[in-house]
């Protein structure tokens, strides 16, 4: 017995693994900022912002990337001016005063 049935689906970028590699564009003035989180952020988007203007702000979602085989759930900015930086879950300010310096690469843990 077989039967056939529809429904609609609705998938973002995020609901799939990310196995490619991200290309930092980092050095003179620019570094990078990757943010570690739990699971459960998978699929936000976390914003950021300069720290001098909270208003002014661009975004990257939380994908579920390999780190040593093992799922990592990152949010990253490839390319960021140095200075510092506000980065922001739902509107709310969850992180202030991150420095990035250039050339170099920030980490930030927000895993329990």
């Amino acid at each position: 017995m077989s039967h056939s049935h529809s429904h609609s689906h609705s998938h973002t970028y995020a609901d799939r693994k990310h196995p490619e590699f991200v290309v930092l564009d980092i050095g003179g003035d620019r570094g990078a900022l990757i943010v570690h989180t739990d699971p459960d952020l998978h699929g936000t988007e976390v914003e950021i912002s300069p720290s001098t203007d909270d208003t002014t702000r661009t975004h990257k979602e939380v994908l579920e990337r390999a780190a040593n085989g093992r799922p990592d759930f990152t949010a990253v900015f490839e390319s960021l001016q140095t200075g510092t930086y506000t980065l922001w879950v739902n509107d709310v300010a969850r992180a202030r005063q991150v420095a990035i310096a250039g050339g170099e690469i920030t980490r930030l843990d927000w895993r329990s």
